[in-house]
């Protein structure tokens, strides 16, 4: 790992970053304030709905919805394409980039984690830390999740960092994805495994 690179480089690069530097927790900060805000709505407020989440997320398209409640970390690595339907009690860990395509539904309670640590003990444990010092106990490292054009996610899918799940593709309620979906694929499972090929025809 590069001494060189500030944090947030070491982030987005996917090494060993320090998650509690300044840097985050001002993002952190800017991003509860704009929640607090969003959930502050009432559900007929759309334009002002839509006001806030162009200041959250780092970009957004046309005709996105996203239900209360919703819970991300930064907002600011979240990248949504046009018509985006994101329902109730959704959570986006985005340390790293989540990028949504065109014409996708998320079901309520998806759970998308762009952070992860070394499954390893010796690994996972910050060396020499000591309290104090503005390093977390244990080291974190993030990879960006993607999600193609005309997918849905059912209701409890959890996707883990690093996954790009394929345009077109369905997976099922209650999937763990741990791992690439092709696209055009109905996939399900914990794991999640791909079950069969969809849209074999023209729409």
């Amino acid at each position: 790992m590069s001494e060189c690179k500030n944090e947030l480089e070491k982030c987005m690069a996917g090494e060993y970053y320090n998650c509690h530097d300044e840097i985050f927790l001002e993002y952190k900060t800017q991003a509860r304030k704009l929640l607090k805000e969003y959930h502050a709505l009432a559900y007929e407020q759309k334009d002002e709905k839509t006001g806030i989440l162009k200041q959250l997320f780092g970009s957004i398209g046309t005709n996105v919805s996203v239900g209360l409640p919703f819970i991300c970390d930064y907002g600011r690595n979240i990248h949504l394409g046009n018509n985006v339907s994101v329902n109730m009690n959704c959570t986006f860990v985005d340390c790293n980039t989540i990028t949504i395509g065109d014409d996708v539904l998320i079901a309520s309670n998806v759970q998308l984690y762009t952070a992860t640590h070394p499954v390893e003990l010796t690994d996972r444990l910050t060396p020499d830390w000591c309290p104090g010092t503005g390093q977390y106990f244990c080291r974190t490292y993030a990879l960006p999740i993607r999600i193609g054009n005309g997918c849905w996610l059912g209701g409890g899918v959890i996707v883990l960092p690093g996954v790009t799940i394929g345009d077109g593709s369905v997976i099922g309620a209650g999937s763990v994805v741990t791992k690439d979906i092709p696209a055009n694929s109905l996939a399900v499972g914990n794991p999640c495994r791909v079950i069969r090929q969809i849209n074999r025809t023209d729409v």
